[in-house]
């Protein structure tokens, strides 16, 4: 079980349920590959609330190895989930506000960006 305290939030993909949580290592890694230089920087990147599909890739990603599941994201790309795009965001949404609170949560598809 998922400890929100902890940033962890639990997610069905492919069928099976996963941890995920944004570690240190997890946040590292996100900050190299959005050319970040600090936790500041990361979290004002994503409260610009404009996602693209890698992101969404790289934040589960991230989510998925910092929760002790070891894929890469060639896999995590791969994978499905039942609802679509929309349940893509809600969980790098629910990932991102359980690591920065509320208000790194990008707007669900089809909500005007800001």
């Amino acid at each position: 079980m998922a400890n929100h305290k902890r940033g962890e939030i639990e997610a069905t993909l492919d069928g099976e349920r996963y941890r995920l949580c944004l570690t240190l290592g997890a946040l590292a890694e996100l900050e190299s590959a959005h050319g970040v230089g600090d936790l500041v920087a990361l979290a004002e990147r994503f409260e610009g609330r404009r996602l693209s599909a890698r992101d969404l890739i790289r934040i589960i990603g991230c989510g998925l190895r910092g929760g002790g599941n070891e894929m890469c994201d060639e896999e995590v790309a791969r994978m499905t989930v039942a609802g679509g795009l929309g349940d893509y965001v809600k969980i790098a949404a629910d990932l991102l506000s359980a690591t920065f609170g509320e208000s790194a949560n990008p707007p669900p598809p089809g909500s005007a960006s800001g």
